[in-house]
């Protein structure tokens, strides 16, 4: 039985938190969304003096049998292909992460191939690739659990070594196809409204893929419980990082969220338990069109738009330097108390 014990954030120090951000030497709420981060980090960790700790982005890859239907344009040679580029610092996460100064963890939930045991690539495979949903489920209930409790136990292992901020990427050819059904039953929106191009379908590939996936959920949806919904239509890199945000969750950790495929994990992870939405700061809202619809079901407010659609936790990584800065500017920016300058919060809005 899945439980992860996440509570809701609630904490007496909201009045104080958002006067030290009202009294900074600046014109009330000029941050903007600087000061929202850095309230909201504040409320999480409980503390007047908030500090990010040991980034990490954990990409996890897994393969699709959907894609024998014919819904992605890529081979899915690339998703073992790629898992090992990123090993190896290659990728676009590979460069941002070291950009950043952003641990980084490769981990296999489901790729269908036998990685070198030399790799730095974690071993959390469940079985070679999720079941193709048009004529079965992409897991059993059981393989389903024992994804998120493989994506709950990495991130327990990342936070004993003292990390509080973590994020996901994600590498599994076909994937958007899972991603497209979560959003459609989690977020209770039409189908057609969900499906997208993912890695470059012209138009008619996407109307042979919303067939697929519309076949498929009139063949074999046969619960509305979140798990079963996962179960049914998801991906093994999808269900290991919906663990993974529940115990990050549960351990008061900062989630960053990235685009479209992570944040059907955040559905997935929002439909077990709503109370880990209060742990997420959204990245970026991606190129791919179902991520704005996810995003405003979530009530999300994103840090970047920059027309991104590559995934691997890639906007995450991006908009990592800005939540720094919010921290930054919470602890360190001079009041006007120290400055000795004039407060002006009476003439001014908070955004808090």
């Amino acid at each position: 039985m899945i439980n992860f014990k996440i509570n809701p954030i609630c904490t007496d120090l909201d009045n104080k938190i958002k006067y030290k951000i009202d009294h900074k030497t600046k014109p009330l709420g000029s941050l903007g969304k600087l000061e929202k981060i850095a309230f909201q980090v504040a409320r999480i960790q409980k503390t007047l003096q908030p500090k990010l700790s040991k980034p990490h982005i954990v990409v996890v890859g897994s393969d699709h049998n959907i894609c024998e239907e014919g819904v992605s344009p890529c081979p899915q040679e690339i998703t073992w292909q790629q898992m090992i580029n990123f090993s190896q610092g290659g990728g676009g996460i590979g460069l941002l992460a070291k950009q950043y100064n952003i641990e980084l963890s490769i981990v296999d939930a489901g790729v269908d191939y036998d990685f070198n045991e030399s790799t730095s690539i974690i071993n959390a495979k469940v079985k070679k690739g999720s079941g193709n949903f048009l004529k079965g489920s992409a897991m059993t209930r059981k393989e389903c659990i024992q994804a998120i409790e493989n994506g709950a136990k990495i991130v327990a292992d990342i936070h004993k070594k003292g990390c509080n901020v973590v994020a996901f990427g994600e590498m599994g050819i076909g994937n958007t196809s899972p991603a497209s059904i979560l959003l459609s039953l989690y977020a209770d929106i039409p189908l057609k409204e969900c499906v997208g191009a993912g890695s470059g379908l012209n138009t008619d590939g996407i109307k042979h893929k919303f067939k697929v996936l519309n076949t498929a959920i009139e063949n074999n949806l046969s619960s509305n419980d979140a798990i079963d919904i996962l179960s049914q239509f998801g991906g093994l890199e999808i269900a290991t990082i919906t663990g993974g945000m529940l115990k990050a969750a549960e351990l008061n950790m900062l989630i960053i969220n990235d685009g479209f495929i992570i944040t059907s994990a955040l559905l997935a992870a929002h439909a077990i338990n709503n109370n880990v939405i209060d742990y997420v700061i959204h990245s970026h809202e991606s190129k791919e069109g179902g991520h704005s619809l996810m995003i405003n079901f979530l009530k999300g407010n994103p840090i970047l738009d920059l027309d991104l659609r590559l995934g691997e936790g890639t906007g995450a990584a991006l908009a990592y330097p800005i939540i720094e800065g919010a921290i930054a500017m919470i602890n360190d920016m001079t009041s006007f108390e120290e400055a000795d300058i004039t407060d002006t919060t009476e003439h001014g809005e908070s955004v808090l």
